[in-house]
C-alpha cells in the first residue's frame, strides 16, 4: 500500500517532469506528405504482423522524423507493446539482443528491422530510481511501460513520434511536429537532466540539427557547455559509434565546426585543435569532409578509414617529421608516427582494429607514391588498398601540401596501357637503386662425388676444418 502511494506521487512528479501527462495529437500522416509506400516494405510488414497478433506497433523515431522532413530513411525502427518474448515468436527470423535494454532483430529479407518494447519510468513502476553513476549517467534502467511513457522517455521532440501505417496517422505527443517545421531542437524534460543521464545526447543534439538545419532552443543548448565533461564517462565504444555517424552524416563539416563551438570536441577528437590551427591541415580536413558529404548525397561508398585517416594526418605528418629531424630513418620513424598518433587517439574513441589498419595503410601508402622507378609502381597498383591511398594523395595535392605533378603522373599512369605505363618510369634516384647481395666466397671444390654428396648432406661452417 505504501509503495502503491510512493509509486504515484513519484509518478505524478515524472510525468510533471517529463511532459507524460501530455495528450496525444493523432494526425493523418497525408497531411504531411507522407505516403504508405515510401516506407520499406520490411517495416511495414513487421508492424501488420504484430497488430494482427493483437499488439500495438508503430514505425518510430528518426525514420517518421525523415519523412516529415522529406529525407529518405536509412533504417527503420518499430516500438511495440509486445515484450522481446512475444516479439520473437512473431517472426521466423528473429533474435534478442542486447544487455542494458533487450531488443529484437527482425530480419525482412535483406533488412533489418529493430524492435523495442515500449519503454517504462523506474520511479512510476514503484521500483524506485534507475541505477546511475556518481554523474548522473544511467548505468541500468530495463523497464517496460506505455506508448505515452515511451515517448516521454525519448530524447527530443522531433524523435518522439510514432507512424502506423496500417491506419497512415502520425501520433506526436510532445509537438515535434510543430518543432520541426518551427526549425527548433528542443529536450524532452529537464536539458541538464537528460544529458547526465546520457551524455552521448549533446553529440546527437549537434548532429542532428546539422542534419536537419535546425536550431538549438536556448533551454536545450545552455547546459552543454558545462556539461560537455562528461563525455568522458561515455564507453569509447559508443563514443567511437557517435562520432562516426556524425562523419557520415552528410553534413561532416558542420558539425566538426559545431563541435567546436560547443567546446564538446576535447574528448573526441583531442588533436582537432592542434590541426585546425595549421593553415594546411585546415584547408585539407575542409576538403576531405566536404568530399565526404558529396559522396553521401550522392549515395556512394564511404570508408571509415579514409576519414579517420584524413583527420589525424597532420598531426601523424608533424610527429614522423620530428622523428626524421631527429635522425631516425624515415620507414621506423612512419611507423613510430603512426602508432603513437593513434594510441593518443584511442584514450577518447575506440577506433577498431579494422579501422585503425585501414588507417596505418592508406598513411603507409603516401612516401611510395613517391617511387617511380623500376618495378615499384606496378606492384604498388597490385596493393589491397592502393585505390584509398591514391584518393588520399589526390587529396594532398588538391589541399597543396604536394605538388599537382605527383597526383597527375599516377592518374595518367593508371589510364596508360603497359608499353606507356613501362615509357613513363623514371630513373633511380640516387640511393634508390637494387642493393646486390653479397655473394660468398665459393670454398675448394671436393676431390670426388661422394665428398660432394657428404658436404651437401652434413653442411659446415667455413673454417671448420681449420678449427678441427
Amino acid at each position: 500500500m505504501i509503495r502503491q502511494l510512493i509509486a504515484r506521487v513519484f509518478g505524478r512528479k515524472a510525468a510533471k517532469q517529463t511532459g507524460a501527462h501530455n495528450k496525444p495529437n493523432t494526425l493523418p500522416a497525408s497531411r504531411y506528405g507522407i505516403r504508405r509506400d515510401a516506407v520499406s516494405n520490411g517495416s511495414r510488414h513487421t508492424v501488420e504482423t504484430l497488430q494482427q497478433q493483437g499488439y500495438q506497433a508503430y514505425i518510430v523515431g528518426g525514420a517518421v522524423r525523415d519523412l516529415l522532413a522529406g529525407i529518405p530513411p536509412k533504417d527503420y525502427d518499430v516500438a511495440t507493446n509486445a515484450t522481446p518474448e512475444q516479439v520473437r515468436r512473431c517472426f521466423r527470423r528473429a533474435r534478442i539482443i542486447g544487455r542494458r535494454f533487450q531488443i529484437v532483430h527482425v530480419m525482412m529479407g535483406r533488412e533489418t528491422i529493430e524492435v523495442t518494447t515500449f519503454r517504462g519510468s523506474h520511479e512510476a513502476h514503484g521500483n524506485g530510481p534507475a541505477q546511475t553513476d556518481a554523474h548522473g549517467r544511467v548505468l541500468r534502467d530495463n523497464v517496460f511501460g506505455s506508448q505515452q511513457e515511451d515517448a516521454a522517455r525519448r530524447d527530443f521532440t522531433v524523435n518522439a513520434l510514432y507512424y502506423d501505417p496500417i491506419s497512415e496517422t502520425v501520433i506526436d505527443y510532445h509537438h515535434g511536429i510543430d518543432d520541426l517545421h518551427n526549425k527548433t531542437l528542443r529536450m524532452i524534460g529537464d536539458p541538464a537532466t537528460r544529458y547526465r543521464e546520457d551524455p552521448v545526447r549533446m553529440l546527437r543534439a549537434v548532429r542532428l540539427a546539422a542534419k536537419l538545419d535546425l536550431s538549438l532552443d536556448p533551454a536545450t543548448r545552455a547546459p552543454i557547455g558545462e556539461l560537455a565533461g562528461l563525455i568522458g564517462n561515455v564507453p569509447l565504444s559508443r563514443l567511437f559509434d557517435e562520432m562516426l555517424k556524425l562523419l557520415t552524416s552528410g553534413h561532416a563539416l558542420k558539425c566538426l565546426h559545431s563541435l567546436r563551438e560547443a567546446g564538446l570536441h576535447h574528448g573526441l577528437l583531442p588533436l582537432l585543435d592542434v590541426i585546425l590551427e595549421r593553415p594546411a591541415g585546415q584547408r585539407f580536413i575542409q576538403l576531405a569532409l566536404e568530399n565526404t558529404d558529396r559522396r553521401i548525397r550522392e549515395g556512394k561508398p564511404i570508408s571509415p578509414g579514409f576519414l579517420f585517416a584524413t583527420l589525424l594526418w597532420h598531426e601523424m605528418l608533424a610527429q614522423w617529421e620530428t622523428h626524421k629531424a631527429d635522425g631516425e630513418r624515415p620507414l621506423p620513424a612512419l611507423f613510430r608516427a603512426m602508432d603513437s598518433v593513434l594510441e593518443t587517439q584511442a584514450r577518447t574513441l575506440a577506433i577498431t582494429r579494422r579501422v585503425a589498419a585501414d588507417i596505418k595503410d592508406i598513411w603507409v601508402l603516401q612516401p611510395r607514391f613517391e617511387q617511380r622507378s623500376g618495378k615499384r609502381p606496378f606492384s604498388l597498383i597490385e596493393q589491397p588498398r592502393f585505390r584509398a591511398g591514391y584518393d588520399f594523395l589526390l587529396l594532398r595535392a588538391q589541399a597543396g601540401e604536394i605538388d599537382h605533378e605527383l597526383a597527375a603522373w599516377w592518374t595518367t599512369f593508371l589510364d596508360a596501357d603497359g608499353a606507356a605505363r613501362s615509357a613513363m618510369l623514371q630513373p633511380p634516384r640516387a640511393g634508390e637503386g637494387r642493393k646486390r647481395r653479397r655473394r660468398r666466397r665459393k670454398t675448394a671444390a671436393p676431390a670426388s662425388a661422394t665428398d660432394n654428396t657428404e658436404t651437401a648432406q652434413n653442411p659446415r661452417p667455413q673454417g671448420a676444418d681449420a678449427s678441427a
